[in-house]
């Protein structure tokens, strides 16, 4: 083990025991690097790789604290290991995707709250005010799309499904992007679609959301199998 895995994993452990707590100041870096038994230099190398994975936070002139340790920020390294598994075929990161977010929809249909419930419609209602509009603002549809998924992923109620389909989602985003703009008819066929989950989250029906999120997800993987390599999304989205 190198000296700078023993910084990774001395913080790590640490953390574990109680010793930092989300948010907490370490100590300066003479005192931190005699606990662990490593020298400053190896201490720094650490800590910057400890900022990648998002466990510290090092501000300039302040010092370096623990992150809030949220689940989302933590898995956000596992982006790499998704875009490095989907080159030779999106479907399998589309096939991880719909079983993570059914799996949201069918936990949120009794946790999610009415005040979500009423700002997912708001966000369903001006979705069907730009598709009856020419041209449309494929960008801001995009931006709903986001927004609507992640609201039933927050209602899960589970920090963790929330990382792993932040990560799978927004490597979805120039497929789906590209089937905004190009494919006929797709923005009114998605906010319907959006539409009848929503239905059944307001219903309260764990089965039936899992079950429209389904039919909702599988439509969009059978219409991005004909996305070409060198698809063209005019600068395509970022997000989660």
């Amino acid at each position: 083990m190198s000296r700078t895995d023993e910084v990774v994993n001395g913080i790590k452990r640490m953390i574990l025991e109680g010793t930092f707590k989300p948010g907490d100041r370490l100590p300066i870096e003479k005192d931190l690097a005699e606990s662990l038994g490593v020298s400053r230099g190896s201490l720094r190398e650490g800590m910057s790789a400890l900022s990648i994975l998002g466990i510290v936070n090092i501000r300039q002139g302040d010092g370096t604290y623990i992150t809030n340790l949220d689940a989302p920020q933590l898995l956000a390294p596992m982006g790499f290991v998704v875009d490095f598994q989907g080159q030779g075929d999106p479907r399998h990161i589309h096939t991880v995707r719909r079983l993570l977010e059914c799996e949201a929809a069918r936990l949120a249909a009794t946790r999610i709250t009415d005040e979500a419930l009423a700002q997912a419609g708001e966000l369903l209602d001006e979705a069907a005010r730009i598709a009856g509009r020419s041209p449309q603002d494929h960008e801001r549809i995009m931006e709903i799309d986001i927004a609507f998924h992640r609201i039933i992923a927050v209602h899960a109620d589970n920090p963790v499904l929330v990382g792993l389909i932040e990560a799978f989602a927004g490597r979805t985003l120039r497929g789906r992007l590209w089937r905004s703009l190009h494919e006929e008819g797709a923005d009114r066929r998605t906010h319907d679609e959006h539409v009848a989950i929503l239905k059944a989250l307001v219903a309260r029906d764990p089965e039936r959301a899992r079950t429209r999120m389904a039919n909702h997800l599988i439509g969009v993987e059978e219409s991005l199998q004909e996305l070409p390599d060198d698809a063209d999304t005019n600068g395509e989205a970022a997000g989660p």
